[in-house]
């Protein structure tokens, strides 16, 4: 007689989707905790890390840029959902949208709203412009900035298309970006980068 080890079976099992809608109703319903980091991407509702010192500071840099330019011509949403399908409805950093008298009051802002997401990635740099910016470009949101902390550097999206983004440019200190929804509004690329530490704050 012979034996041989014992194998379990392979199971495949599909993941629950949920709809925008079904999300909002876990928002109202308490599942989902006012505060809590999650969003829906896709049909799955993800939890989104702790933010560190040096991603506050990006988000906070972005919208002191852009608040001070806004005025009517646009409106910031700062980490606000942004409702791109009926699957997924994102919380990026910053969202740029098309200034309404009523503040987005009464509804979550649209792709047809958005004119620029940046998000900003330290530990999820990786997902952030391999798999979430090109859910922004299918959506036809016009462009995505991601602000890779650990690169030092900007990284634009542009050209949106069915398979996302065909376009994707690394900026640095030097350069000059204007975003494709402002075509009157130039941005020095050193002012949407961290300040650069010297050795002697950093012993501090």
């Amino acid at each position: 007689m012979t034996t041989a080890p014992v194998k379990a079976p392979q199971v495949t099992r599909e993941a629950r989707k949920f709809t925008v809608e079904e999300y909002f109703q876990m928002v109202e319903a308490g599942i989902i905790q006012d505060g809590e980091r999650v969003e829906l991407i896709e049909g799955e509702i993800l939890v989104m890390a702790p933010m560190g010192p040096s991603h506050i500071g990006g988000v906070t840099r972005y919208a002191r840029v852009f608040i001070g330019l806004a005025g009517n011509l646009f409106t910031v949403l700062i980490q606000a959902t942004v409702r791109l399908s009926e699957r997924s409805a994102p919380e990026p950093d910053l969202a740029l949208v098309k200034f309404r008298e009523d503040d987005y009051s009464f509804a979550h802002a649209a792709p047809d709203d958005v004119l620029l997401i940046v998000e900003v990635a330290d530990s999820s740099l990786n997902y952030d412009r391999g798999v979430k910016a090109h859910i922004y470009g299918r959506a036809a949101i016009p462009e995505t900035w991601v602000l890779n902390l650990p690169g030092d550097c900007l990284e634009r999206f542009t050209e949106p298309g069915p398979e996302g983004y065909s376009q994707h440019a690394t900026l640095r200190r030097g350069d000059k970006v204007t975003p494709v929804a402002l075509p009157d509004v130039e941005l020095e690329v050193e002012a949407l980068l961290p300040p650069v530490q010297s050795a002697a704050e950093g012993e501090e």
